[in-house]
């Protein structure tokens, strides 16, 4: 291996100044990429768990009346907590994901949970029609 004139001039240009400046940047990077310390808290498992109170609210189609259903969510998984059946999950960071079944009626929703309230929207096929919405969630 041989040092070339070009890569001892690299060096001849290194001051401490420079490497200041290096480890300065280095540092800020780490600093911004290290997650903020309240998310770190809010994301901690089992920070929704409890019993949601969920209103689905229609905005197409021909489904006219609001319904609000009782939701149990346990660590990463949403199930019912009375009527109809409900499965889906949630991930640490409170998006959700929820499919309620009654019978042939069927509505898929997805969205987020953040402290004891959330939001999102749904789709679906209510008695024969097909529909869609928005939802709001409080733990209650």
């Amino acid at each position: 291996m041989s040092i070339s004139a070009r890569s001892i001039s690299l060096f001849a240009n290194f001051t401490p100044w420079r490497a200041f400046r290096w480890a300065f940047v280095a540092g800020v990077l780490a600093v911004s990429a290290a997650p903020d310390l309240a998310a770190a808290q809010a994301a901690r498992p089992g920070a929704f768990d409890g019993t949601w109170n969920v209103t689905f609210t229609p905005r197409a189609g021909n489904c006219h009346a609001s319904n609000t259903l009782p939701f149990n969510v346990h660590g990463t998984k949403v199930g019912p907590a009375g009527g109809g059946k409900v499965s889906g999950g949630i991930s640490r960071n409170g998006s959700v994901s929820v499919r309620i079944s009654v019978g042939a009626s069927y509505a898929d929703g997805i969205g987020r949970l953040a402290g004891n309230g959330g939001a999102g929207r749904w789709s679906g096929m209510i008695t024969g029609d097909r529909c869609s919405g928005v939802w709001q969630a409080n733990r209650g």
